[in-house]
């Protein structure tokens, strides 16, 4: 077995068992099988066990995480960032996270407790800023 990593692929052969392998025609045309496997590619096995072993996990996923996204993806209005390059793709889902959270605090909490709550999440006082009319519509 010879093991070469290029990147984060690891690359495996095995020079003496292919050509006397009785499944090599079904395997590969070539002179011998070539493998590539990510070096993470375990995490993946483990879930994919996992999954396996309780399948009615990705239902409480679908029913729990995905609704977010499918909600942001519909106030986007479109299935493409406006964004483009890596950074500003991340900025913008940043956004689209926090408008859906800031209208689930509302709508658990109310508008009342909001600033609130804010200012007791966040290190500096926000209630200035909602006292000037900063943060209010208008």
């Amino acid at each position: 077995m010879r093991s070469d990593r290029r990147d984060n692929i690891d690359h495996y052969r095995n020079l003496t068992a292919c050509p006397t392998c009785t499944l090599k025609p079904q395997c590969t045309p070539d002179k011998h099988k070539r493998v590539k496997r990510w070096e993470h590619e375990d995490v993946l096995d483990r879930m994919q066990a996992r999954l396996e072993r309780m399948p009615e996990a990705m239902t409480i996923r679908r029913q729990t995480v995905e609704h977010p996204f499918g909600t942001i993806k519909a106030w986007m209005g479109s299935p493409h960032f406006l964004m483009k390059t890596l950074e500003k793709v991340r900025t913008e889902m940043s956004l689209h996270v926090l408008a859906y959270n800031l209208k689930r605090m509302i709508n658990i909490l109310g508008v009342g407790p909001l600033p609130r709550a804010l200012a007791a999440a966040i290190p500096y006082n926000l209630e200035g800023a909602f006292s000037h009319g900063l943060g209010q519509a208008r």
